[in-house]
């Protein structure tokens, strides 16, 4: 080979190496920029009464190793005014693209569900993910959602034995619950059947707008009720507060479904710890982006539950708690 055909071959070798490392370049910047997921988090209760869960939840996502700002984006929509707006806001997120979508409360998850098409979509907050058409089954989820279930219907028959418990002369109780509230239905329709076994005659007390609650309570004190059984709801979730304080001032002990009802002044909570769900749906999100299908995740079912008192509450309503009620309290407000 001549001189100048050695040279020739070695421009066309230089040539096709550059060109190799060229296109190599832009695949070694991406497989060394670390991917950045987006969620979108979708909730039909306030900010401020979704804090205890969402901060749970975020530090679930932290202990995993995503970092919000980070390797995780989350776009966050709070609405517990107008539900009807749920469908625009679960719209909104969708058009982000994100790579999981999370509802929380029933109303939440199906908003998201019907917007969702195929993103992966987590739930929390929802009472009976079967009944409100989320999922197939919990075993089986099937399609593209699954997430944690609070119990909330199931435990019904058990935060009315605690109320007779602590108010042992109680015959009549109301039930604070929301008809437009998918999650708050089966929590009624539940109450009913538990109320027979104890003795106990329930009254509707149907409350599906801020505006109401006044009337309803004055209303439920006119039938005669002797305390109010509190459905965990958006609407009452957003209102822990007022309700607390009416139920006060009407005279009626109360029993309610979470943690931060008794902290807010309800008399007596029980139900299953309220930042533990939010780590559980920081696990799922996790599973999820690893590769994990929702079809083949199971929901969960809490199986730690808390029943807390207020005393505070109590001394305020002049009721004195028996001590078979205090010796079961896992955590007493004074």
């Amino acid at each position: 080979m001549s001189t100048l055909e050695r040279e020739s071959t070695m421009r066309f070798a230089r040539r096709a190496i550059v060109a190799f490392i060229i296109a190599l370049a832009p695949t070694v910047a991406a497989a060394g920029e670390p991917k950045v997921t987006r969620i979108g988090y979708l909730a039909a209760v306030s900010l401020s009464a979704d804090t205890p869960r969402l901060q749970a939840f975020k530090q679930g996502l932290r202990e995993l190793g995503y970092v919000e700002g980070r390797d995780v984006i989350i776009e966050y929509r709070h609405e517990d005014r107008s539900l009807d707006r749920l469908p625009a806001l679960a719209a909104e997120l969708v058009a982000m693209k994100p790579d999981v979508l999370v509802g929380v409360t029933t109303n939440a998850a199906i908003a998201v569900k019907e917007a969702a098409g195929t993103v992966p979509v987590v739930f929390m907050g929802v009472t009976d993910p079967v009944s409100a058409g989320l999922v197939a089954s919990l075993a089986n989820p099937g399609g593209n959602v699954t997430g944690v279930t609070n119990m909330a219907a199931i435990l019904t028959g058990k935060r009315l034995e605690y109320l007779k418990a602590a108010v042992p002369g109680v015959t009549r109780v109301a039930v604070l619950w929301d008809p437009k509230a998918p999650g708050s239905v089966p929590q009624w329709e539940e109450s009913k059947e538990h109320a027979k076994a104890l003795g106990l005659t329930l009254y509707s007390m149907e409350v599906s707008s801020n505006e109401q609650y006044e009337d309803a309570f004055a209303r439920a004190v006119a039938a005669q009720n002797g305390a109010v059984w509190v459905t965990l709801n958006p609407l009452a979730n957003s209102n822990q507060l007022r309700i607390a304080e009416l139920a006060v001032r009407h005279r009626l002990p109360s029993v309610c479904a979470r943690g931060d009802y008794a902290e807010n002044g309800c008399l007596m909570s029980y139900g299953p710890g309220y930042s533990l769900e939010g780590r559980d749906g920081a696990r799922y999100i996790d599973k999820i982006l690893k590769g994990s299908k929702p079809a083949n995740l199971p929901v969960e079912q809490p199986t730690k539950f808390e029943l807390i008192v207020n005393q505070k509450t109590a001394k305020r309503l002049g009721v004195t708690l028996p001590q078979e009620i205090l010796l079961r309290t896992d955590a007493v407000i004074e």
